[in-house]
């Protein structure tokens, strides 16, 4: 697919939805070069031997039972677009159905949406997938194998170490939901109450300040676990990692802050912060209790004050 296959797609939007979301599928792929995906068995090894590491060291580290997808999908980039945009589409039904969407626009949401999927897809590096708001059950643990191999390259770093940290760090993800299988429901749960809320014109905010404060601790959590379980020193990968966002132009900073990725590392940051008072003050398997239940996340004030948390649920 083309550029102009893609904005052939988008001009052809139809249905009676704000958006067409089949066109958006099209339109991405159009606009993301698929990026090459020419494995050899010892790649396709190299992956699956780099979660089993990951889940037996994250196992010992943390004292958590879980599990890892049997399947691991090793992507390209349109591989990725086609496996999320199902959760789009389900993410944006509320306001479809309400009319949220401006009205004129079924080509403009189409091509906003097309172009979102295609800017993420040309970053995601792995994606632990729990499935949200979908209809299958399981979990699944994605890869993109290009994107992957061009952020070594840009970064100096050899493909199977870096790989590696990216396993760690999606395994991390699927230790927490494997740990609390109240979670994804929990998510799911507060994100429909947001957009429901959006849909009818409503702002909840207490749906949205739950759900960013969960994932606050998913991502804190992560980074506690991959700073001790990861068996090499990352300190060199993470600051190349903030050097290459930093390096984007101005319309990628803005196109990040306008989906939201400026959160993210405020919440890697303030998460990590959190758990390692809580680890450090107690230990790992303290701060895992933050899995045993809803009840035992941190509020938004306790983020700021871990021992306030620890003296809640675990006692002093």
């Amino acid at each position: 697919m083309t550029l102009l296959d893609s904005a052939r797609a988008v001009a052809g939007a139809s249905g009676d939805d704000a958006v067409d979301w089949s066109a958006v599928a099209e339109a991405a792929k159009g606009a993301t070069d698929p990026g090459a995906l020419d494995l050899t068995p010892a790649d396709r090894e190299g992956y699956a031997s780099d979660v089993r590491a990951a889940r037996e060291r994250i196992r010992h580290v943390s004292g958590l039972d879980f599990d890892v997808p049997e399947a691991i999908d090793v992507q390209n980039r349109h591989h990725w677009i086609d496996a999320n945009v199902e959760t789009f589409r389900r993410a944006f039904a509320p306001l479809e159905r309400e009319g949220v969407f401006p009205g004129v626009a079924r080509t403009l949401n189409t091509a906003t949406t097309a172009g979102t999927l295609s800017f993420v897809a040309n970053r995601v590096l792995g994606q632990y997938d729990p499935l949200l708001l979908a209809e299958a059950d399981g979990h699944r643990l994605y890869f993109v194998h290009p994107n992957i191999v061009g952020a070594a390259a840009t970064m100096n770093v050899a493909v199977p170490r870096f790989r590696r940290w990216i396993a760690f760090h999606e395994v991390t993800h699927a230790a927490e939901f494997g740990a609390a299988p109240w979670l994804a429901d929990h998510l799911e749960t507060r994100l429909r109450e947001g957009v429901n809320g959006l849909s009818e014109a409503e702002l909840h905010t207490e749906a949205f300040s739950d759900l960013l404060t969960t994932m606050t601790a998913v991502e804190g959590y992560a980074e506690l676990l991959m700073d001790r379980a990861f068996d090499d020193s990352f300190d060199d990968l993470r600051r190349k990692l903030d050097e290459r966002r930093g390096e984007e132009g101005p319309l990628g900073g803005l196109l990040k802050r306008l989906l939201g990725f400026h959160l993210k590392r405020e919440q890697y940051e303030r998460g990590k912060a959190f758990f390692d008072t809580v680890a450090d003050a107690r230990d790992v398997e303290t701060a895992g209790l933050v899995w045993e239940s809803p009840e035992h996340l941190p509020t938004d004030d306790e983020l700021d004050e871990p021992m306030r948390w620890v003296a809640r649920v675990a006692g002093n």
